[in-house]
């Protein structure tokens, strides 16, 4: 099998602080990694690199572990830009508005679909995203959730089944027959394509009874909970999400006191994961990461990449708001967005740069991580491996 040897490394980001500075991020200055086939073979200073077939030369560039999105929406068709355009205008955000995709979703064909899902990786993976995670739910049918899912699985290990994104047209006046369909036959059709299984529990979607129902169905059919929880008002998501040892609590925007007490207590199990590109693009209050990670809760930062309320696949743009808006600091941020994603994906194979791990790496065009924060908006990935090899 080839081996790859990056050297000339300014600084390493392996997150794994027995490799490093003893620092979360576990940094290694003037370093080197070794790629075996899929893997990491080794890390260390570069002095001390083994021999390798071949040799690449970061020219005194960071390099940090792939980026791993946990929580993103890309199998869709269509935009909604008026929605936006209205909302920027004055309009407030709500959940209804997740119709007008389901619409344009379900007129859309297979092909389309799929085409639609590769062009939003490509882009995540050009600006240093190796793991997502993506979810159904803008079909809202046995058929259109059960298709989704089915392209989402041809490109991820990391399904989400989302039968339970808003109540849907159809059942209108039958929100309990609505949730019945999503805990019977559309779960049967969906959970052979899904790892998970995920509600929005929120005012204009699902209440806490409903939730609880759609959660425990899912994971009597061997699905793990994940919760849309506490987006946009305060609401039971976080502590069921709790309860039912959810891996993650996904939004977390309003938080009471208990709420971030039973994140705090259960850091190993349920990952609080906060989504700023939401509040950037509906103008909404900001999570506030420094009162969870104070607490001692687990904290991931992820796109929601969706055509709706966070129409973005950027990592470093969740990074610098996430520093700038949300009161992380700029090694807080890059761990939530790493290590953190896998932590909600309950993945310990990606998110780090250590031996064994998979070969998942982001060269920056700077000799720092802190870039990813200090210079926004500016692309900074200049190349990325994934499982091993160059991607771009």
């Amino acid at each position: 099998m080839t081996t790859t040897a990056i050297t000339n490394i300014a600084g390493l980001v392996t997150n794994d602080p027995a490799l490093g500075d003893g620092s979360p991020l576990g940094l290694i200055e003037n370093a080197a990694v070794v790629i075996d086939g899929e893997t990491v073979a080794w890390v260390g200073p570069a002095a001390k690199a083994p021999a390798a077939d071949t040799v690449f030369d970061a020219a005194g560039r960071a390099v940090i572990p792939g980026f791993v999105d946990s929580h993103s929406h890309l199998v869709f068709a269509g935009d909604r830009t008026a929605e936006f355009n209205a909302r920027m205008s004055g309009r407030s955000y709500s959940a209804g508005g997740i119709r007008t995709t389901v619409a344009a979703t379900r007129a859309a064909t297979d092909a389309e679909l799929e085409a639609n899902l590769l062009r939003h990786l490509d882009e995540a993976r050009r600006q240093g995203t190796t793991t997502f995670e993506t979810k159904s739910g803008y079909g809202l049918t046995v058929a259109d959730e059960a298709r989704a899912l089915r392209i989402a699985a041809a490109h991820t290990e990391e399904v989400t089944y989302l039968g339970a994104h808003i109540v849907s047209p159809d059942y209108a006046e039958d929100p309990a027959g609505y949730v019945d369909l999503v805990t019977g036959e559309m779960l049967t059709a969906c959970a052979p394509y899904a790892r998970w299984v995920d509600v929005f529990c929120e005012k204009g979607a699902f209440d806490g009874d409903q939730a609880r129902a759609i959660l425990t169905a899912g994971a009597a059919a061997g699905l793990i909970p994940r919760v849309h929880a506490n987006q946009l008002s305060y609401g039971p998501g976080v502590q069921l999400a709790v309860e039912l040892e959810a891996a993650s609590a996904d939004h977390c925007t309003h938080l009471t006191d208990a709420d971030v007490d039973a994140l705090a207590q259960a850091a190993d199990t349920t990952v609080a994961t906060l989504l700023p590109g939401a509040e950037f693009s509906t103008r909404a209050q900001w999570p506030d990461a420094r009162r969870l990670i104070d607490a001692g809760a687990t904290v991931a930062l992820s796109t929601d990449c969706n055509p709706g309320s966070s129409y973005t696949s950027s990592m470093p743009f969740c990074i610098a708001l996430a520093v700038r808006d949300m009161r992380m600091t700029p090694d807080e941020a890059l761990w939530s967005a790493t290590a953190g994603g896998a932590r909600a994906l309950r993945r310990s194979d990606v998110g780090t740069v250590t031996p064994g791990a998979r070969a998942d790496l982001a060269l920056l065009d700077a000799p720092s991580h802190v870039h990813l924060a200090y210079r926004p908006g500016v692309p900074l990935v200049s190349a990325v491996w994934q499982r091993g090899v160059r991607a771009v």
